[in-house]
């Protein structure tokens, strides 16, 4: 039976056989993997990544799809199917406290909260492949200067390199979204780009200059670091967060720390 899609879970299914293929090639996963997907919806996807062997952990929300999924991989032994909120789930419980590799087709109305939940799990995290929309990965792979450089650029690439790989048309899914989707790999660093010794402290640095991001930092950040502090570190007070660099938020959640 063909399932409605549901917009309270923002379900837009991939349908489009040569984007499956093209997606499932560049996860390439192996009969060792512990692979979890987050939204499997119809299972466009997972079919041919179980075929590959790998342990799948199967995340989906919508129960009437998690039902049929288990109808659909009762005879596939490395396939796993938890009925739940992604944005609530302990992902690492899920894996069993092993290292896994993540993917999805990730709904629009939820997946920049999702990202940052997904990067509570950074250092048991193999690589992350997801699906996007297009303007989200664009702010994923930003560059400091660009409009789309702000906290969710910051917070990725702090934890993660970010390489965005293809995008893919409206046609691909059904129902048809209004805009382009991308797919992106994120890959944890073995080591951070940039030395935070309060990685709480950064991140509260970081959403906080880009709570106002026209503000100036004296501004924005003035219950957190004083602006002599900032000048005497050599980062301009009169500057906007949008201009700032990994570096010189480090250097700001250090001022935190000493303040």
């Amino acid at each position: 039976m063909q399932h409605r899609a549901r917009k309270r879970f923002g379900q837009n299914f991939l349908i489009d056989r040569d984007v499956i293929a093209r997606i499932v090639e560049t996860v390439s996963p192996l009969p060792e993997d512990l692979l979890i997907e987050i939204g499997p919806g119809q299972a466009a996807m997972t079919h041919p990544l179980a075929d590959s062997g790998a342990e799948m952990v199967l995340l989906e929300i919508d129960r009437d799809l998690a039902a049929r999924l288990r109808t659909d991989f009762a005879a596939y032994p490395n396939v796993s199917i938890h009925e739940g909120d992604a944005l609530k789930e302990d992902l690492g419980a899920l894996a069993g406290n092993r290292p896994f590799r993540l993917l999805g087709n990730l709904p629009y109305n939820i997946s920049t909260p999702l990202l940052f939940h997904a990067l509570q799990w950074s250092d048991h995290i193999r690589d992350m492949h997801f699906m996007l929309q297009q303007e989200v990965v664009q702010r994923l792979a930003a560059v400091p200067g660009s409009k789309a450089w702000g906290r969710l650029s910051i917070m990725c690439q702090y934890r993660c390199a970010v390489a965005p790989l293809f995008d893919v048309p409206p046609t691909a899914f059904s129902p048809v979204p209004r805009v382009t989707s991308s797919v992106v790999r994120l890959v944890p660093h073995a080591s951070p780009p940039v030395q935070v010794d309060d990685p709480a402290g950064f991140e509260r640095v970081v959403k906080q200059a880009f709570s106002q991001r026209r503000k100036t930092l004296r501004n924005s950040l003035r219950s957190l670091v004083d602006a002599a502090a900032m000048e005497a570190a050599g980062i301009d007070p009169g500057a906007r967060p949008e201009t700032l660099g990994l570096g010189e938020f480090a250097v700001l959640s250090r001022l935190l720390a000493e303040q």
